[in-house]
Parts: C-alpha cells; structure tokens; sequence
C-alpha cells in the first residue's frame, strides 16, 4: 500500500496522454507568448527611441518650417509689450523698426539691453534676433514693458537665467501707476486752496 500511495511526481503531473499533450501544447503557448511579450518590448523601446528623436528634431526645427521663438510679455504703466524671441543672429524689430530707431537714447539702448548683460551677453544682435509689439503708454512705460518682455523670454529660452535675473532685479513687475483723479480734488491727491471766506 505504501508503494501505491507513494507516486513519482511525474506521474501526479501526467495522468493521461491526453493531459501530457494539453500540458505541453499550454507550455509551448506560454513560451511563444513570453517571446512576443519580449518582441514588444523592443518594439516599444525602439518606436520610443524613434519618438524621441523626432520630439528633438521638432524642438530644433519645427515642421511646418517656422522658427522656433521663446515669447515673453512684458508690462510697465499702461504699456504692453509682446516679444518673440530667435536663438539666431539677426535684428531687434520694435513695431515694424529697428529697436535702435524705435528707443534712440543711450540711456535707453542701456535699459533694453540689461537682461542680456546680466546672463553674460555683450553683444545681444550677435545672437539673437527678436520681434516686438509695443502698446499703450509713452516711452517711458514702453521702454520698461519691452525690457521685461525680453527678460521672460530669456527665461523661457534657458530656465537657468530666472536666478540670474531674478537677483538683478529683472523679473520684477513695476506695478507702480497713475493714481487715479478723486472727486472734489484737482488731481489725484491735490486740494483746492482752503478759504476761510
């Protein structure tokens, strides 16, 4: 009795011919699909490996030909200022104007090119180009609208410029306006002249 009780493991496993066959074809069904799963995976890594390469050809060269611009919007009083800014030398056009025509000063030449001189460039034209929309407000609001703008566009070309910038007090919006005429007053603060009589 001990002998019968005591079966080989092969036989607990294999009962019948029939099972053995199920068994093995289970077996081979299993192996083919481990080797697909592994084929997929290759597959998938390679059509990664392919969509990354794309992602990058895209970051440098768009498809449909344009230039890739790093934008930034700047504000200053009641002036708003749009900047698209080119990895590529070129002009600085400021409403359809070369930016040295548009603010003719030094001091203001000196204002625009901060951003660029805080990050360690000379010569801003010898690397980029840019295009700028300007609105609203006078020179003054404009000139400090366009420099912010092209600060948060540097920002936006290379995230390591914020701390620089930052520091050099570039990215700070001036929220500093016009305060507004008050009733019964001759500006926004003025009094008429008190009489007695």
């Amino acid at each position: 009795m001990a002998d019968v009780k005591k079966e080989t493991k092969e036989q607990k496993k294999i009962k019948s011919p029939k099972e053995a066959e199920k068994k093995a074809k289970v077996t081979k069904q299993t192996s083919d699909e481990s080797d697909k799963k592994v084929v997929d995976k290759v597959v998938e890594n390679d059509v990664d490996t392919k969509n990354l390469e794309s992602t990058e050809k895209a970051d440098t060269k768009p498809s449909n030909g344009k230039k890739k611009f790093y934008a930034g919007t700047g504000r200053r009083k009641e002036s708003v200022a749009r900047v698209w800014l080119y990895d590529e030398k070129g002009e600085f056009i400021v409403n359809g104007k070369p930016i040295k025509e548009y603010f003719t000063s030094r001091e203001e030449t000196l204002e625009w090119v901060k951003p660029f001189h805080a990050i360690g460039i000379s010569h801003p034209q010898s690397k980029f180009s840019a295009s700028i929309k300007v609105h609203g407000g006078g020179r003054t609001g404009q000139l400090g609208a366009v420099r912010l703008g092209l600060s948060r566009a540097l920002v936006d070309l290379d995230s390591e410029n914020k701390g620089v910038l930052r520091t050099a007090d570039l990215l700070t919006r001036d929220s500093r306006k016009v305060e507004r005429k008050k009733a019964f007053f001759r500006k926004a603060r003025k009094k008429p002249q008190y009489s007695k009589r």
